[in-house]
């Protein structure tokens, strides 16, 4: 009686356990479809999404061999989300990358530069990201460099970092978001180019950065690049700590988590207004374009396909593996992206981690389609 009792218990629970599994994962394939500015809660089901996949997998092969008549639940649920599930996962093993780049292409690098701050503690190191940064994109040869968390000052040599830059890429336009020291120190996002910039404008977020484009001149070609740097969450040494306490379930877990969602709240409101910004501008182009930027926010997420509508991820298009971007919290954290219309054709991608950012660099050829 007691063995049998387990057994429907047992069988219960897991049953339970797999139609919540299923039913979140409904829920969040409905992310995509729903402006986080109204309904932000569904931000944050987008972030659970990679965790649910393997689990509803697990969950198949669990049925198959205990009942497989419940199989169907995960199994089901899985094919709905079949989009979500597209956008996680890139599956071009073995493409590589090859350095040397072909005439016909252009070659974009996308880099959170994180302020040029590196992340050695040590002073003499961080004074030498700067330079180290600078060389490692201009051994690139990189045709296009879209940096965000870029900064420069004019009234020192030693944070002039636009110089660092033009001898290899003459043309740019930067946002100049912050002013600060009466106008003299600049942050914010920046377009390098090797070809000739011939316009090149900035549309204001509500709050925080922009979304910059520039129009460049390639041979008889010409093309958008834009360049942004959507809301983060802005956790702070503290808010790490913070997550800290709810990992170990310390006592003041509580005060901690109504910490972290109410950045989290903040961040995925104004992300829903500034990604609907970059969609409503990239459809007012006529020009190809590419879109480059840290968008702070995962592939299963209002901003990603908002933006990207039915662009290209150059990640999708020619790598391998989840692609994890920002190197901190989570292993499933890409957030940055090269996005190109089908004007080009993606030739190969790669995610480089040079350990002077918090973020990897990403580097594409694209040829322009004729």
């Amino acid at each position: 009686m007691a063995t049998s009792f387990l057994r429907r218990t047992f069988k219960s629970f897991s049953i339970a356990i797999t139609i919540f599994l299923a039913a979140l994962f409904l829920i969040a394939c409905l992310s995509p479809y729903v402006n986080p500015a109204n309904w932000w809660l569904f931000g944050l089901t987008g972030l659970i999404v990679p965790y649910l996949i393997p689990l509803l997998f697990f969950a198949i092969i669990f049925w198959l061999i205990a009942k497989p008549v419940y199989a169907w639940i995960p199994f089901i649920s899985l094919c709905f989300g079949w989009q979500q599930m597209e956008v996680v996962f890139a599956w071009h093993a073995g493409s590589g990358f090859n350095k040397k780049k072909n005439p016909q292409n252009i070659r974009i690098v996308d880099w959170n530069v994180r302020s040029f701050n590196g992340l050695s503690k040590n002073a003499d190191a961080k004074r030498l990201t700067r330079n180290e940064i600078a060389e490692i994109i201009t051994k690139m040869q990189a045709d296009i460099v879209c940096l965000q968390e870029f900064n420069s000052s004019t009234q020192r040599d030693y944070a002039d970092n636009i110089s660092l830059f033009t001898k290899a890429f003459p043309y740019y336009y930067f946002s100049r978001d912050y002013l600060r020291n009466k106008g003299n120190y600049h942050s914010g996002n920046i377009i390098f180019s090797r070809f000739p910039i011939i316009d090149s404008g900035k549309t204001n977020f509500p709050v925080a950065e922009s979304l910059i484009y520039a129009d460049i001149l390639k041979g008889d070609d010409t093309f958008r690049v834009f360049n942004t740097h959507l809301q983060s969450f802005k956790f702070k040494k503290e808010d790490y700590a913070d997550i800290e306490k709810i990992k170990e379930q310390d006592e003041e877990t509580v005060a901690a988590s109504k910490n972290i969602l109410k950045k989290m709240k903040l961040a995925f409101n104004r992300r829903g207004v500034q990604s609907d910004i970059v969609r409503n501008q990239r459809d007012l182009s006529n020009l190809p374009g590419i879109i480059t930027g840290d968008f702070n926010d995962v592939p299963n997420s209002y901003t990603y396909f908002n933006i990207k509508g039915n662009w290209q991820d150059c990640f999708l298009k020619k790598d391998f593996g989840i692609g994890r971007t920002y190197l901190s919290l989570a292993p499933t954290l890409r957030i940055d992206y090269i996005i190109a219309d089908n004007h080009f054709t993606v030739k190969q991608f790669d995610m480089v981690d040079e350990d002077l950012s918090d973020h990897m660099m990403l580097v594409t050829d694209l040829r322009l389609n004729k």
